[in-house]
Protein backbone atom coordinates (compact mmCIF):
# COMPACT_ATOMS: atom_id res chain seq x y z
CA UNK A 1 0.00 0.00 0.00
CA UNK A 2 1.37 3.40 -1.02
CA UNK A 3 0.08 6.41 0.93
CA UNK A 4 0.65 9.86 -0.54
CA UNK A 5 0.73 13.06 1.48
CA UNK A 6 -0.21 16.57 0.42
CA UNK A 7 0.34 19.86 2.15
CA UNK A 8 -2.73 21.97 2.89
CA UNK A 9 -3.08 25.74 3.24
CA UNK A 10 -3.02 25.15 7.01
CA UNK A 11 0.60 24.43 8.07
CA UNK A 12 -0.61 22.46 11.13
CA UNK A 13 -2.57 20.06 8.90
CA UNK A 14 -1.42 17.40 6.44
CA UNK A 15 -3.57 15.38 4.03
CA UNK A 16 -2.95 11.61 3.69
CA UNK A 17 -4.21 9.79 0.58
CA UNK A 18 -4.23 6.00 1.07
CA UNK A 19 -5.21 5.32 -2.55
CA UNK A 20 -8.58 3.81 -1.57
CA UNK A 21 -11.90 4.86 -0.13
CA UNK A 22 -11.78 6.07 3.45
CA UNK A 23 -15.45 6.89 4.01
CA UNK A 24 -16.61 6.72 0.40
CA UNK A 25 -19.36 9.24 1.14
CA UNK A 26 -19.63 11.99 3.71
CA UNK A 27 -17.10 13.18 6.26
CA UNK A 28 -16.29 12.76 9.94
CA UNK A 29 -14.42 15.28 12.08
CA UNK A 30 -12.81 14.39 15.42
CA UNK A 31 -11.07 16.79 17.79
CA UNK A 32 -10.20 14.35 20.59
CA UNK A 33 -9.78 10.64 21.30
CA UNK A 34 -13.05 10.65 23.26
CA UNK A 35 -14.82 12.33 20.36
CA UNK A 36 -13.53 9.55 18.07
CA UNK A 37 -15.27 6.68 19.89
CA UNK A 38 -17.05 5.58 16.70
CA UNK A 39 -13.87 5.43 14.62
CA UNK A 40 -11.21 2.81 15.40
CA UNK A 41 -8.88 4.49 12.90
CA UNK A 42 -9.23 7.96 14.45
CA UNK A 43 -8.75 6.52 17.95
CA UNK A 44 -5.46 4.92 16.90
CA UNK A 45 -4.29 8.15 15.29
CA UNK A 46 -5.00 10.10 18.48
CA UNK A 47 -2.64 7.74 20.34
CA UNK A 48 0.22 9.42 18.46
CA UNK A 49 1.64 12.23 20.58
CA UNK A 50 1.01 15.58 18.89
CA UNK A 51 -2.13 14.62 16.93
CA UNK A 52 -4.97 16.97 17.90
CA UNK A 53 -7.40 16.50 15.01
CA UNK A 54 -8.48 13.76 12.61
CA UNK A 55 -10.75 14.47 9.67
CA UNK A 56 -11.98 11.62 7.48
CA UNK A 57 -13.08 12.38 3.92
CA UNK A 58 -14.26 10.28 1.01
CA UNK A 59 -10.75 9.19 0.00
CA UNK A 60 -8.42 11.04 2.36
CA UNK A 61 -7.48 11.53 5.99
CA UNK A 62 -6.46 14.95 7.27
CA UNK A 63 -4.37 15.13 10.43
CA UNK A 64 -3.89 18.27 12.53
CA UNK A 65 -0.90 18.47 14.86
CA UNK A 66 0.21 20.68 17.72
CA UNK A 67 2.78 23.37 17.01
CA UNK A 68 5.16 21.61 19.41
CA UNK A 69 5.61 18.61 17.07
CA UNK A 70 7.22 18.52 13.62
CA UNK A 71 5.81 16.63 10.66
CA UNK A 72 9.06 14.75 10.03
CA UNK A 73 8.63 13.15 13.48
CA UNK A 74 4.89 12.47 13.17
CA UNK A 75 4.59 11.26 9.56
CA UNK A 76 6.18 7.81 10.00
CA UNK A 77 3.88 6.94 12.91
CA UNK A 78 0.79 8.24 11.13
CA UNK A 79 1.65 6.37 7.93
CA UNK A 80 2.19 3.19 9.95
CA UNK A 81 -1.19 3.42 11.69
CA UNK A 82 -3.04 4.13 8.43
CA UNK A 83 -1.27 1.31 6.58
CA UNK A 84 -1.83 -1.19 9.38
CA UNK A 85 -5.51 -0.24 9.67
CA UNK A 86 -6.32 -0.68 5.98
CA UNK A 87 -4.10 -3.75 5.53
CA UNK A 88 -6.01 -5.46 8.36
CA UNK A 89 -9.26 -4.40 6.62
CA UNK A 90 -10.68 -2.84 9.79
CA UNK A 91 -13.75 -0.57 9.64
CA UNK A 92 -13.14 3.18 9.54
CA UNK A 93 -16.45 3.97 11.29
CA UNK A 94 -18.53 1.71 13.51
CA UNK A 95 -21.82 3.48 12.66
CA UNK A 96 -23.22 6.06 10.24
CA UNK A 97 -22.59 9.62 11.38
CA UNK A 98 -25.01 11.47 9.09
CA UNK A 99 -24.31 13.90 6.28
CA UNK A 100 -23.33 17.01 8.24
CA UNK A 101 -26.41 18.99 7.23
CA UNK A 102 -28.58 20.57 9.88
CA UNK A 103 -32.31 20.99 9.45
CA UNK A 104 -33.86 24.24 8.29
CA UNK A 105 -34.39 26.64 11.17
CA UNK A 106 -37.70 27.95 9.80
CA UNK A 107 -40.25 26.24 7.53
CA UNK A 108 -40.44 29.41 5.37
CA UNK A 109 -36.71 29.14 4.71
CA UNK A 110 -36.79 25.52 3.50
CA UNK A 111 -36.45 26.38 -0.20
CA UNK A 112 -33.60 28.82 0.48
CA UNK A 113 -31.84 26.24 2.66
CA UNK A 114 -32.08 23.64 -0.11
CA UNK A 115 -30.54 26.14 -2.58
CA UNK A 116 -27.73 26.92 -0.12
CA UNK A 117 -27.00 23.22 0.43
CA UNK A 118 -27.02 22.56 -3.32
CA UNK A 119 -24.51 25.36 -3.99
CA UNK A 120 -22.30 24.21 -1.12
CA UNK A 121 -22.38 20.58 -2.30
CA UNK A 122 -21.71 21.33 -5.98
CA UNK A 123 -19.48 24.41 -5.94
CA UNK A 124 -17.77 24.69 -2.55
CA UNK A 125 -17.27 21.31 -0.90
CA UNK A 126 -15.31 19.72 -3.80
CA UNK A 127 -12.77 22.58 -3.73
CA UNK A 128 -12.51 22.54 0.05
CA UNK A 129 -12.02 18.75 -0.01
CA UNK A 130 -9.00 19.20 -2.30
CA UNK A 131 -7.38 21.15 0.55
CA UNK A 132 -8.14 18.36 3.04
CA UNK A 133 -11.20 19.85 4.67
CA UNK A 134 -14.94 20.23 4.51
CA UNK A 135 -17.58 22.85 5.06
CA UNK A 136 -20.99 21.97 6.45
CA UNK A 137 -24.25 23.86 6.64
CA UNK A 138 -25.30 24.55 10.23
CA UNK A 139 -28.26 26.89 9.82
CA UNK A 140 -29.95 29.85 8.15
CA UNK A 141 -31.62 32.60 10.13
CA UNK A 142 -32.60 36.17 9.18
CA UNK A 143 -30.40 36.17 6.06
CA UNK A 144 -27.34 34.77 7.84
CA UNK A 145 -25.88 31.42 6.75
CA UNK A 146 -23.97 29.55 9.48
CA UNK A 147 -21.23 27.22 8.25
CA UNK A 148 -18.71 25.01 10.03
CA UNK A 149 -15.19 24.60 8.65
CA UNK A 150 -13.68 21.18 9.30
CA UNK A 151 -10.44 19.32 8.73
CA UNK A 152 -7.62 21.40 7.28
CA UNK A 153 -9.99 24.37 6.95
CA UNK A 154 -10.67 24.58 10.67
CA UNK A 155 -8.19 27.07 12.06
CA UNK A 156 -6.61 27.73 8.67
CA UNK A 157 -5.41 31.33 8.32
CA UNK A 158 -7.08 31.70 4.90
CA UNK A 159 -10.43 30.13 5.87
CA UNK A 160 -11.93 33.43 7.05
CA UNK A 161 -11.09 35.08 3.74
CA UNK A 162 -12.48 32.09 1.84
CA UNK A 163 -15.67 32.21 3.87
CA UNK A 164 -16.25 35.96 3.69
CA UNK A 165 -15.02 36.78 0.21
CA UNK A 166 -15.52 33.60 -1.74
CA UNK A 167 -18.47 31.71 -0.28
CA UNK A 168 -20.44 34.72 0.97
CA UNK A 169 -20.14 36.51 -2.38
CA UNK A 170 -21.21 33.40 -4.30
CA UNK A 171 -24.22 32.72 -2.07
CA UNK A 172 -25.31 36.38 -2.17
CA UNK A 173 -25.02 36.35 -5.98
CA UNK A 174 -27.25 33.28 -6.45
CA UNK A 175 -29.55 33.72 -3.44
CA UNK A 176 -30.57 37.35 -2.78
CA UNK A 177 -32.01 36.42 0.64
CA UNK A 178 -28.48 35.69 1.91
CA UNK A 179 -26.93 38.79 3.48
CA UNK A 180 -24.00 37.29 5.41
CA UNK A 181 -22.05 34.09 6.07
CA UNK A 182 -20.66 33.34 9.55
CA UNK A 183 -18.40 30.56 10.76
CA UNK A 184 -19.46 28.47 13.76
CA UNK A 185 -17.32 26.12 15.84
Amino acid sequence: MFIQTEQTPNPATLKFLPGRDVLGRGTADFTSREDAARSPLAQRLFEIEGVVGVFLGADFITITKTDARDWFLLKPSILGVIMEHFTADRPVLLEDGGDGHAAASNADDEEIVEQIKELLDTRVRPSVAQDGGDITFQGFEKGVVYLAMKGACSGCPSSTATLKHGIENMLRHYIPEVVEVRAVQ
